[in-house]
């Protein structure tokens, strides 16, 4: 602090500068041709689940009379507590879930396991074997739907595994054709991930000691945790809605997934389509309940390589 000449008492400190608000840029027109677009898209793909709810909390001889874009009169659940005791959901969602569940854990830890050797390893012929994976996800799955039922009939399995004492008319079956069909999908993305990670990462493990399975296990799939909880919610979601493989490769009733209950809602000569549609909501409600719990990791996923650094 230095002192006036004149008075010989202390100068004051200079103020500071007041800071001048910087000016607000105003909002370009394109932005909200861009925002209205994005709210009709999320509209028009949120339309059928709304009306879908909507429907089912409203009864069938109300919607007849007046329509379904009508005002309600009366509202209720009892379409859901009939669509999950008629339809016997409790038996279809665990027979899904030992379906679901297996094939799910099983492609992506296959997955990693082919894109780590893929993208990491100095492997030769890997970007051959990426696109004979990738190539696979181009192939009709109608085009091996016969090859693959006589040779279901002809594999045995203990009886402990099948009650058929066949590959056919078991869970195993739909667990590994959609094993198959998901493995090239994963791999791709996978192996796509894997390339945008540090090489210094593993150089300084290698030099550490670290071999193969240590530089795998517990380096490079903890970083690949995005990546796997994106496409663990889609897999999920693809495999706990198939209803082809299921149809085709298991007779017993008994053992259909869920998507097959809804068939127990449809009357020979009659559909009520607000029963149906509460037992659509109530199929629908695990995955959304799986995204919910992922949510947070399905996005860092899709929004991985985004941004540099």
């Amino acid at each position: 602090m230095t002192a006036d000449i004149r008075t010989g008492a202390p100068a004051r400190p200079a103020a500071a500068p007041e800071k001048v608000p910087a000016p607000r840029r105003r909002p370009r027109p394109g932005r909200f041709g861009v925002h209205i677009f994005l709210m009709g898209v999320s509209l028009a793909f949120l339309a059928p689940l709304l009306l879908a709810v909507y429907a089912s909390l409203r009864p069938y001889e109300e919607t007849a009379q007046n329509g379904y874009f009508s005002f309600p009169k009366h509202l209720s659940f009892e379409y859901y507590r009939r669509a999950y005791s008629e339809s016997g959901m409790g038996k279809y969602f665990t027979n899904t879930l030992l379906i679901a569940v297996p094939a799910v854990l099983v492609t992506l830890f296959l997955a990693s396991f082919v894109a780590f050797a893929v993208s990491r390893l100095k492997l030769r012929g890997g970007l051959v074997l990426l696109m004979f994976f990738t190539a696979g996800n181009l192939l009709p799955q109608q085009v091996i739907v016969t090859p693959l039922y006589v040779l279901f009939n002809r594999i045995p399995l203990p009886w402990w595994m099948s009650d058929s004492l066949t590959m056919y008319d078991s869970y195993w079956a739909v667990i590994i054709v959609n094993i198959g069909f998901q493995m090239g999908f994963c791999v791709f993305v996978l192996a796509n991930f894997m390339r945008t990670l540090p090489q210094e990462i593993l150089e300084a493990a290698i030099v550490d000691g670290a071999g193969v399975w240590t530089q795998f296990w517990r380096i490079t799939l903890p970083l690949c945790r995005p990546a796997l909880a994106a496409l663990g919610t889609l897999e999920f979601t693809w495999i706990y809605n198939d209803f082809l493989w299921a149809l085709i490769f298991i007779s017993n009733p008994d053992k259909l997934p869920i998507t097959s209950s809804l068939n127990n809602l449809r009357g020979q000569f009659f559909t009520d389509y607000n029963l149906l549609a509460a037992g659509s909501v109530l199929v629908a409600l695990p995955t959304i309940l799986v995204f919910l719990l992922l949510q947070r990791h399905f996005v860092a996923g899709l929004t991985l390589g985004s941004t540099k650094g």
